[in-house]
């Protein structure tokens, strides 16, 4: 691993659009962890929601994810602490607090999300540093830092 690589944290709704449709944002996202461009970094959470998810709603694609984790073998931090989860369901909706939790709790340069509802506040923004992006914004992010 390149010490410059960014370290990106993935919503879980990025690996499953990623992985639904080959030719989205998200799925150029995950090309890019899977060609070691970037560094992926999820959650236990992230792995069992998705996991729960594709199981459910796309069961023709479970292999496929449980492949794609091994081959990429993201970086899988441990959940943040309870307090942690309470204190950052004082900022975002409940269901989202894991998430916001972990990437407060790491080194992170980007928590991509396509949950901007809940993710794109100023109250999130004041909680968090990492600067939190779209695919889309992620993907020029990169092409910019690419191109320079």
């Amino acid at each position: 691993m390149l010490d410059n690589q960014w370290r990106v944290f993935l919503d879980t709704n990025i690996i499953i659009s990623g992985l639904a449709s080959s030719t989205g944002a998200s799925a150029a996202i995950l090309d890019l962890g899977e060609a070691e461009e970037i560094r992926i970094l999820i959650s236990q959470h992230v792995l069992i929601e998705a996991d729960r998810v594709f199981s459910k709603k796309f069961p023709h694609l479970i292999d496929q994810f449980r492949m794609f984790i091994k081959n990429l073998a993201p970086i899988l931090i441990d959940d943040p602490k309870p307090s942690a989860v309470r204190e950052a369901s004082k900022i975002i909706d409940i269901d989202d607090a894991p998430i916001l939790a972990a990437v407060k709790s790491q080194k992170v340069d980007y928590l991509v999300t396509l949950n901007t509802k809940h993710f794109k506040t100023n109250q999130v923004r004041n909680y968090l540093s990492t600067p939190i992006v779209t695919p889309g914004e992620f993907l020029t992010a990169f092409r910019t830092c690419w191109e320079q």
